[in-house]
């Protein structure tokens, strides 16, 4: 037989289970799923600045590109200028284009094609051909480079692994 105050022990431990969490693990539970936010939030902007980078290599591409086709076309020749400094492009006959926020970007062109220490560009000839070069992009690790031949002028971009 049980007492009546094991019988009272009894129940109020059950009703303890059955009254829900303490303040304790209600604070344990928040700094977990806080730090898992978290986690998701990082990985979450870094592939929004990779879909930043993988924009900004296909617009210098296609900068590039549509300055090959105007030399041919034109029978003239066109340059495709670059600013390092302020991360600001410009292809033939059309409005400049600035790159985001944060980017490195450098120009390995031509020495006769640098208009300053930060700045130049990679000629097209009507022939189709250039002066070549090359654009590299850098942001939170990634690498993206758009190599321009001599030869033929195309351009091609690449995501570089370091």
């Amino acid at each position: 037989m049980t007492s009546f105050s094991q019988r009272t022990q009894k129940s109020r431990a059950r009703r303890r289970r059955e009254q829900g969490f303490t303040l304790v693990e209600l604070m344990v539970v928040l700094v977990i799923v806080a730090f898992m936010l978290t986690l998701v939030g990082t990985s979450i902007s870094q592939s929004i600045s990779g879909a930043e980078m993988r924009t900004a290599a296909r617009g210098v591409t296609a900068g590039l590109r549509y300055t090959r086709t105007k030399a041919i076309l034109s029978k003239s020749e066109k340059v495709f200028r670059l600013d390092t400094e302020t991360r600001r492009y410009t292809a033939a006959d059309r409005d400049p284009v600035t790159l985001p926020e944060g980017m490195n970007v450098e120009l390995n062109t031509a020495r006769s094609e640098l208009t300053s220490e930060t700045a130049g560009g990679i000629r097209f000839y009507p022939d189709g051909g250039s002066t070549g070069g090359n654009v590299r992009l850098e942001a939170n690790g990634r690498v993206y480079q758009v190599n321009v031949t001599w030869l033929t002028g195309e351009a091609a971009m690449a995501q570089v692994e370091e």
